[in-house]
């Protein structure tokens, strides 16, 4: 944990502490009046002592650091007040689950309706041999073909 005063301070020390160490961030926590906060880390002990070391350095070039302390295989309950519910940026509590309700099918998209076609007088089917009509995509512009060059003669 770092204690600072000063929020700016604070996400500095924080800053500086991730970026030194393999630890993570747990949240930070307001006092309630003098503009303290409260830095609030975990991970193995070697990587919070030298996050805690350079999180205190970084936040002392901003404002006063009050105090650090690395707590050692902290004991039963401790976890409670460090990831307490007035630290900002700590996980949520996972909710409840309520009983799994089937999962409904989901409804298929309405599909356009056509706009009802001319009867047409009923054709005799066409031979192999026709082609199918072309889809028409776009139009495309043609240009007059050029003529030829004229290969040029050379007298001799």
């Amino acid at each position: 944990m770092i204690e600072t005063v000063g929020l700016v301070a604070a996400v500095e020390a924080a800053d500086a502490a991730v970026k030194a160490a393999n630890v993570e961030l747990v949240g930070y926590e307001s006092a309630k009046g003098g503009g303290m906060m409260t830095v609030k880390l975990q991970g193995e002990v070697g990587a919070m002592k030298a996050a805690v070391a350079a999180g205190e350095m970084a936040a002392s070039r901003v404002n006063r650091v009050i105090a650090t302390k690395v707590i050692a295989r902290p004991g039963e309950g401790i976890d409670g007040l460090v990831g307490s519910v007035d630290t900002i940026g700590r996980p949520a509590d996972p909710e409840p689950k309520a009983e799994a309700k089937p999962a409904e099918a989901p409804k298929p998209e309405p599909v356009p309706e056509k706009a009802p076609e001319k009867a047409a007088a009923p054709t005799a089917a066409k031979p192999a041999t026709e082609a199918a009509p072309a889809k028409k995509t776009e139009e495309v512009k043609k240009t007059p073909a050029r003529q030829p060059r004229k290969p040029a003669t050379t007298a001799h």
